[in-house]
C-alpha cells in the first residue's frame, strides 16, 4: 500500500511540475532567456503601428503579410481606452479576436498596454479619465500650465489604471494560459515627462520637498560600488547623503528634477506590475524613448524614463519589471546597447525604425548582446526592399534559432555590425582571431565608391574547436590562430540550410567564391548561413 501510494504521489508531483502555466524567463549563462511551454524562445518579432489593432477588420489582410516576413511574433498594443469606455465595464473582444487569430496564423503576441501613459501623453487613456481633472489630474509644467500627461503623484490615476490592467491580466489567463499565446507584457509605453524634467503639479511639490523614501536609501547603499558610473557621479557630488529630500541629496538642478521624476514613475510602475502579476504572472518590461542626441537636457527629451543614466533608479523603484528596454530611432546603435547590457542585464530590442539595416542590427542584436528579441516598428507598413530584409534576415535567424538558444549566454556566439564608418571588426574566439569587414570593403562591387554604405552585420557561433557557423548579409571573414607560428587554413566552406535543426549542406564554396581559400564572404544584399572548417599549419 506504501508503495502505491508513493507512486501515486510521485506521478502527481511530475503531472504538475512538468509543465509552467505560462511563459517566463530563465537564467542561461549571463543573461536571461525567454522560455515558452518550458523551451527557450527567440523573438523574431515586428511591432505593429499604433492603431493597427484597434480594429478586427483592419488586421485581417495583415496577418499574412507580417507571416510571410518570416517572423514568429507580433507585438500589438491593447488600449484602455477601448476596454473600459466606461468606468467598470470591460470589453475585451479586440484582445480576444486579436488571440485567435494569432492562434490561427502560428504566431505568438506581445501585448503593448496603451494604458495611463503612451509616448509620454496620456492619450489612450479613457474619456471619462481625460475629462474629470479633478479625478485624475494632470501634471504641470514649471509655469503652471497643465499637459496632455496624467500625473503619477494620485491615488486615483493608479487605482483606475491597476483595476483594467489586473483584470486584462486575468482574462488572457483564462483563455490562453494553456496555449501561451502571449508571451510577454509591455507596461504602458515609453514613459518620461515633457516640457519639463519634472511634474510641477501641486502633489509633485509636496513629494519634491520631502525626505527621499528610505527604500530607495536602501538599495543605493546596497549596491553602492555596483551603480552606473554616471548616476554614481551625481550621488558623490553631495557626499553620498543618506537622509534629506532631493536637492539635499542630490544638489539643485535637471538631473535632480530626473532622478525625483523617474523614481516616482517607477513606484506608479511597480505597483501596477505587481498587480497585473497578480492577474497572471508572465515576464513583463519598460521601453525607453533614447535620447535623440547625447546632448541633450531632460526636458529636451521624454526625461525619467529607465535610459542608461538612471537605470539604477528604476531598478531600485521598479524590481517587478523584468526587463528594461531601448527604442531605437537613432543611429548610435552598439553605443545605447552597450549601455544597456551593463551589469549583465539582459537585451531586448521590442522597437527599432524599420529602415535599411534592421537586418545588419539583428544578426548583431542576439549574436553579440545575446538579444532575447528584435522587432522593427510599423512592421505591416514596409516597401519591398525592407520586407525583402527582414524577411532575409529571419529566414535565417529562424533555421539557426536552436543554434542561437544553445550558446546564448556564453563565449561561442557573437556578433558584428558594419558601414562605411565602420568596416572593420576582430572576433577572438576559442582558438582562432575572425577578422570581419563589410563586403563592400573588398572594392569589388560599384557600391564601394558610393558615399555610404548599406547596414550589415553577422552571428557567428563556434560549433566545434575548428569550425563555426556564419549567418548574415553584406560581410566577409578571415581567419587565424592565436598562436602566432601558425596559420590558419580553410579546409571547407559550405553554404546550407538547416532543416527540423539538421544541416543540410548546399554548396560547397571554393575557389572564386572564397577567393582561393583566403575568406568567407556573404556578398551585400544575400543573406546565407555558412559553415567554415578551419586548420592549422606553419
Amino acid at each position: 500500500m506504501n508503495k502505491i501510494t508513493s507512486l501515486i504521489t510521485l506521478m502527481y508531483t511530475l503531472l504538475t511540475t512538468s509543465a509552467i502555466a505560462q511563459p517566463y524567463l530563465k537564467q542561461q549563462g549571463k543573461v536571461k532567456q525567454l522560455y515558452v511551454h518550458d523551451k527557450p524562445y527567440l523573438i523574431l518579432g515586428g511591432e505593429l503601428g499604433n492603431s493597427s489593432s484597434s480594429s478586427t477588420e483592419y488586421m485581417q489582410p495583415v496577418w499574412s503579410k507580417v507571416k510571410a516576413l518570416n517572423l514568429n511574433t507580433i507585438l500589438a498594443p491593447v488600449y484602455w481606452e477601448l476596454i473600459e469606455p466606461e468606468e467598470g465595464k470591460f470589453n475585451f473582444k479586440l484582445v480576444d479576436d486579436l488571440i485567435r487569430d494569432a492562434r490561427k496564423n502560428d504566431i505568438k503576441l506581445v501585448l503593448l498596454w496603451f494604458g495611463a501613459w503612451k509616448n509620454s501623453m496620456s492619450c489612450y487613456a479613457p474619456y471619462w479619465v481625460k475629462k474629470d481633472q479633478d479625478r485624475f489630474p494632470r501634471a504641470y509644467s514649471k509655469s503652471g500650465a497643465g499637459q496632455e500627461i496624467l500625473s503619477p503623484f494620485n491615488a486615483n490615476t493608479l487605482n483606475a489604471d491597476i483595476k483594467v490592467f489586473k483584470a486584462l491580466m486575468s482574462h488572457i489567463k483564462s483563455i490562453d494560459a494553456k496555449e501561451q499565446t502571449v508571451l510577454m507584457i509591455q507596461v504602458e509605453n515609453e514613459i518620461g515627462m515633457l516640457p519639463d524634467a519634472r511634474d510641477h503639479s501641486p502633489s509633485a511639490r509636496v513629494a519634491f520637498n520631502k525626505p527621499i523614501p528610505a527604500a530607495f536609501f536602501s538599495y543605493l547603499n546596497s549596491n553602492k560600488e555596483k551603480l552606473m558610473p554616471e548616476f554614481k557621479a551625481v550621488w558623490a557630488k553631495n557626499g553620498y547623503r543618506s537622509t534629506g529630500n532631493w536637492e539635499v541629496v542630490f544638489g539643485k538642478g535637471l538631473a535632480t528634477d530626473e532622478i525625483f521624476m523617474a523614481w516616482y514613475y517607477a513606484d506608479f510602475i511597480n505597483k501596477l506590475t505587481k498587480a497585473g502579476k497578480e492577474g497572471y504572472d508572465i515576464p513583463m518590461y519598460l521601453n525607453a524613448a533614447l535620447n535623440y542626441k547625447k546632448t541633450a537636457k531632460p526636458g529636451e527629451y521624454p526625461s525619467a524614463g529607465p535610459l542608461p543614466h538612471i537605470i539604477d533608479v528604476w531598478k531600485a523603484g521598479a524590481p517587478t519589471i523584468d526587463l528594461l528596454a531601448p527604442d531605437f530611432y537613432n543611429p548610435d546603435f552598439k553605443y545605447w546597447n552597450d549601455l544597456y547590457v551593463r551589469g549583465n542585464s539582459t537585451l531586448f530590442i521590442p522597437e527599432i525604425k524599420f529602415e535599411q539595416g534592421v537586418g545588419g542590427k539583428a544578426f548583431n542584436a542576439i549574436g553579440h548582446y545575446h538579444a532575447i528579441g528584435f522587432s522593427p516598428f510599423s512592421i505591416e507598413n514596409g516597401d519591398e526592399k525592407m520586407n525583402a530584409e527582414i524577411s532575409g534576415t529571419y529566414q535565417v535567424l529562424n533555421q539557426i534559432g536552436p543554434l542561437i538558444l544553445q550558446h546564448q549566454g556564453s563565449a561561442t556566439i557573437n556578433g558584428v555590425l558594419f558601414d562605411k564608418t565602420d568596416e572593420k571588426q576582430e572576433l577572438r574566439m576559442g582558438d582562432y582571431i575572425l577578422t570581419f569587414s563589410h563586403d563592400l570593403s573588398l572594392g569589388w562591387s560599384p557600391k564601394a565608391k558610393d558615399e555610404t554604405w548599406p547596414i550589415t552585420g553577422a552571428t557567428v557561433i563556434q560549433l566545434a574547436k575548428d569550425e563555426f557557423i556564419v549567418a548574415g548579409t553584406g560581410v566577409v571573414a578571415t581567419f587565424k590562430p592565436l598562436n602566432e607560428k601558425f596559420n590558419a587554413g580553410i579546409a571547407s566552406i559550405d553554404e546550407g540550410v538547416f532543416k527540423d535543426g539538421k544541416w543540410i549542406p548546399g554548396l560547397r564554396l571554393n575557389g572564386d567564391q572564397s577567393h582561393q581559400g583566403r575568406h568567407l564572404r556573404i556578398p551585400e544584399g544575400s543573406y546565407s548561413i555558412q559553415k567554415v572548417k578551419l586548420y592549422s599549419y606553419k
